[in-house]
């Protein structure tokens, strides 16, 4: 079923028309823009079955409900407490954003369990999957808050942008290439310190060693070595909200 998937962010609001793990069109809004109009112009355009939400900015989606539960289609919100075929080995489940547990969903869909999902947003998060469902995570600065808090904080060092980072040399001959440089590296550092962690407790306790889906725009930071480690899904919460209303109909 074309399933319109609607994906909240704090910075970014991502949409996809997916039907299981095909995704066959997307894009991205700027989310303080998001608005009914927006939305509707998509659905005239791709006439999906149903609308999948998930969002972590209450204050947006709160404003779009009333519009979503009218629009002829079959809606659902993803929530903590509604999810199934997704446990939890969590004390307070209400805790973990949407969008997470989007990323979840889509994680078994495409991998199975165990596995570390590393988000690469406005945050960087890694979230754990094994049999039991959702067993905890990482919540650590994203790439474009560690370039924009360099600015911001500093008298006078420039606004980079996260996106026109790689290239450079790693010993930097200008301000701009040692930003760079420690922006581009560092955060594949931390990415890695964060995940040789988690692995490590997860073997240790007894689980095999757990698969690596990373998913996020950032994901092109990480060092071409890692290609052969990780597993690179684009639109794993979409995927995941798909697969979410699917269940829900079952």
């Amino acid at each position: 079923m074309a399933t319109l998937c609607l994906d909240i962010g704090n910075t970014h609001t991502h949409w996809g028309i997916v039907d299981h793990r095909t995704v066959s069109k997307h894009g991205e809004f700027l989310t303080p823009l998001l608005s009914p109009s927006a939305i509707e112009k998509l659905i005239s355009e791709h006439q999906p079955q149903a609308i999948a939400l998930a969002s972590v900015v209450p204050l947006v989606s709160d404003k779009l409900k009333d519009f979503l539960k009218n629009t002829g289609r079959p809606f659902v919100q993803l929530q903590f407490d509604n999810l199934i075929g997704l446990g939890f080995d969590y004390p307070n489940p209400a805790e973990v954003g949407q969008d997470r547990l989007a990323d979840c969903i889509g994680a078994q869909v495409v991998g199975g369990a165990p596995v570390v999902i590393i988000g690469m947003g406005t945050a960087t998060t890694v979230d754990i999957l094994n049999t039991k469902g959702y067993a905890g995570g990482i919540i650590a600065p994203g790439l474009g808050v560690m370039t924009q808090y360099l600015h911001e904080r500093t008298a006078l060092l420039p606004q980079l942008d996260a996106q026109n980072l790689l290239g450079g040399p790693t010993i930097g001959k200008s301000t701009i290439e040692a930003m760079k440089s420690g922006c581009a590296l560092g955060f594949a550092g931390m990415i890695g310190a964060l995940l040789d962690g988690v692995v490590l407790e997860m073997t240790k306790s007894g689980s095999p060693e757990p698969k690596v889906i990373v998913t996020g725009g950032a994901a092109i930071y990480l060092p071409k070595s890692w290609q052969s480690r990780v597993q690179h899904e684009p639109h794993l919460s979409l995927i995941g909200l798909a697969e979410f209303y699917r269940r829900t109909t079952l």
